[in-house]
């Protein structure tokens, strides 16, 4: 979560502006606090509860594998990273109480929210351009899956599913709930096994950490890190399963911690100029990635 400054000075769309650094808003496009699940009353609220009804009861471990096997073939198309970011401006995410605006003015606005902090650090720029990028998924040439198996939250499967997960209730309709193999703490996992060993619900933070592994990206490991469990809010918010977690992944959560605030707090309506903004982040795509990718 982000910290704001003493006595902020409110601008449009409920941004603070300061110098030098990014600020979080204050409230989300919808003129709300962010990732609040509780209004009920919202229309949109009802959408994203629904949405989180249906992942809950079929994200299992079956699940997980059958799409891992399915999509690890990376057998669906080749294009580039750009040639991708401008495909996702198809998708709305109807899991985002946050968020109705096209996906790429939200990469972009993380993306620049991370280099005014951060401007020595490239591959956290990119990895904010590209994070969101597995949002594919919910295409035709992709399958068209659900969004309960593209967008949301993420956790463990194969696991007990821990209280902090938004909308828990719904678990008691999944079938790993009452699977003595799946239903404690450590399920079919060691403590301390590492988060690489950890079978996650599938999702896009999954399909585009496939995608950078099995393509060579040369993003460091906080990068992927950051790919696959920016959705991981049950670890990175409430401190759950960090009883699975390893040396390099208490090191890696640091960085996921500090984009976090990028990812969630730089949703607003405000337009980022994309023809402005692309030359620099065409270089930093060629430094970490071949020209096609294989998705």
């Amino acid at each position: 979560m982000s910290v704001l400054v003493d006595k902020p000075q409110q601008a449009e769309e409920g941004k603070v502006e300061s110098k030098g650094v990014f600020e979080a808003p204050t409230i989300n496009a919808f003129g709300q606090t962010f990732r609040d699940y509780t209004n009920v009353e919202s229309e949109r609220q009802k959408s994203v509860e629904e949405f989180y009804r249906q992942n809950h009861i079929n994200q299992t471990v079956d699940f997980v594998k059958k799409m891992i096997a399915q999509y690890g073939k990376l057998d669906k198309t080749e294009m580039s990273i750009w040639e991708c970011c401008e495909l996702l401006n198809q998708v709305v995410d109807d899991s985002d109480p946050d968020l109705d605006e096209p996906q790429i003015q939200h990469l972009l606005q993380s993306a620049e929210a991370a280099r005014k902090d951060y401007p020595d650090e490239d591959w956290l720029h990119l990895t904010a351009l590209i994070h969101d990028l597995g949002k594919v998924l919910c295409l035709p040439s992709f399958g068209e899956l659900p969004q309960w198996a593209v967008v949301g939250d993420t956790f463990p499967v194969g696991c007990a599913f821990d209280e902090s997960i938004v909308h828990h209730k719904y678990f008691k309709e999944n079938s790993d709930f009452n699977n003595p193999k799946y239903n404690t703490k450590n399920g079919i996992y060691q403590e301390g096994c590492g988060l690489d060993k950890v079978l996650m619900s599938w999702g896009h933070d999954e399909y585009m950490y496939l995608v950078c592994k099995e393509n060579g990206s040369t993003l460091p490991s906080a990068a992927l890190f950051i790919i696959r469990f920016h959705s991981f809010y049950p670890l990175h918010k409430a401190g759950a399963y960090t009883h699975l977690m390893n040396e390099e992944d208490r090191k890696n959560l640091e960085w996921l911690k500090k984009f976090n605030k990028y990812d969630l707090y730089s949703k607003s309506k405000v337009r980022l100029d994309v023809e402005k903004v692309k030359p620099y982040y065409l270089s930093l795509i060629d430094k970490y990635f071949p020209k096609k990718l294989k998705w």
